[in-house]
């Protein structure tokens, strides 16, 4: 079935959603045949199936697609991203009210205070490896914040955040061993926050707040609970830690644009959309389909795994003419916080946190540049810079 569409190796650690024969494949197709299932690469289809409910989310057979087993294989088969229906329902009804744009903007003084101190320590030098001095402690403190702790606690957070992430590539049975232990540190440390609510000492967290919602609704379980916490750890780390360093790759690849936005601080939103469109740190996002479909000439039959290539379909020719890094034009919506019901329950976090660091760092960095090669996770799956060296002039 469907043996006329093109294919792309997503197993191939070298593969990347950038590379020139996935655009080819998305000329010929809306669709390519994978190792994993089928990839959706056009804006139309990816936005249809996102919305689609004849889909499930479909990463939940993850584990099992590359043989996880242990801790983060059980963990992510339970997680709210996994979940289908009531279920689903269920956990997100925990997490949305607890997440609410009033709450998520009386923190942006603290995520700007964040933001700030990193940069004192910036301007001391002229340059630095930029995820280690910058996205890694700025996004530990940033979820430290949320969760009420001491913000002096972020290494710990950001290490096992970063080791989930490892989980979610095409190489994750290499590590294991490592997010396995991760997660369960993890879980560990959640027991231990919603303890600190129910003793009265921490009233006002994010997990105090999700903790008034699990009592207030009453039909969700303490192992559910702790998902929930351990979810948007691994989320809010490691979304903001990669998407930062994706960020300012793309301004040192184009300079005019960093100097649009220090001529602007009003272009800080656009420039995140024009991060997530350009450069996602989740480079795909996947269903399953339920039931057969036939979608734009296409028959998917029923348990296809279909991953739709957001970074792909933002570039498409048909809605996206100029496919140029640019945080000064006007886009369609891209699709890189998913979309339907299992659209990212974190996104609006993750927009304002970055926001502080980008408004701290235009004040900071006067010209930024690389300082040797950067090193990066495969160009697939959850993509991100290991390491990158930058140098950089002060803004005096």
């Amino acid at each position: 079935m469907n043996e006329d569409l093109p294919f792309l190796d997503l197993s191939d650690p070298g593969f990347s959603t950038r590379g020139p024969e996935v655009a080819a494949a998305r000329e010929q197709s809306w669709a390519a045949r994978t190792p994993y299932g089928l990839a959706a690469l056009r804006w139309r289809e990816v936005g249809m199936i996102l919305r689609d409910r004849r889909f499930r989310q479909g990463s939940h057979n993850w584990p099992e697609t590359v043989g996880l087993s242990g801790g983060f294989a059980d963990f992510w088969r339970n997680s709210v991203i996994s979940r289908e229906g009531e279920a689903h329902q269920k956990m997100r009804a925990l997490a949305v009210p607890a997440l609410s744009e009033d709450y998520v903007r009386s923190l942006i003084p603290e995520f700007d205070r964040i933001a700030r101190d990193l940069c004192l320590t910036l301007r001391d030098h002229d340059r630095c490896e930029f995820q280690s001095a910058f996205c890694e402690p700025f996004a530990g403190q940033a979820i430290t914040t949320l969760l009420g702790m001491e913000r002096e606690r972020w290494p710990e957070i950001a290490r096992d955040a970063a080791e989930l992430g490892l989980a979610m590539g095409v190489r994750a049975p290499e590590f294991q061993d490592r997010f396995n232990a991760a997660c369960d540190r993890l879980f560990a440390l959640a027991d231990s926050l919603v303890e600190r609510v129910r003793t009265g000492d921490d009233t006002t967290s994010y997990v105090a707040r999700l903790v008034a919602q699990f009592d207030a609704n009453g039909d969700c379980d303490h192992s559910e609970l702790l998902n929930v916490i351990v979810i948007s750890i691994f989320g809010g780390v490691d979304t903001t830690r990669a998407l930062l360093g994706l960020g300012l790759s793309l301004f040192i690849e184009a300079p005019a644009q960093w100097a649009a936005l220090k001529a602007d601080a009003c272009l800080i939103p656009s420039a995140i959309e024009e991060f997530i469109r350009a450069r996602p740190t989740t480079t795909w996002a996947t269903r399953e389909a339920v039931e057969d479909v036939e979608l734009s000439g296409i028959r998917v039959e029923k348990g296809t795994v279909v991953h739709c290539l957001v970074h792909v379909s933002a570039r498409d020719p048909q809605v996206c003419e100029d496919p140029a890094f640019d945080i000064t034009m006007p886009r369609r919506k891209h699709f890189g916080f998913g979309g339907g019901a299992h659209h990212c329950i974190g996104h609006f976090v993750a927009r304002t946190d970055m926001a502080s660091a980008l408004a701290a760092l235009r004040k900071t960095f006067a010209t930024v540049d690389y300082d040797g090669e950067p090193e990066w996770l495969p160009d697939s799956g959850n993509t991100g810079a290991l390491r990158l060296p930058i140098r950089y002039e002060v803004e005096t």
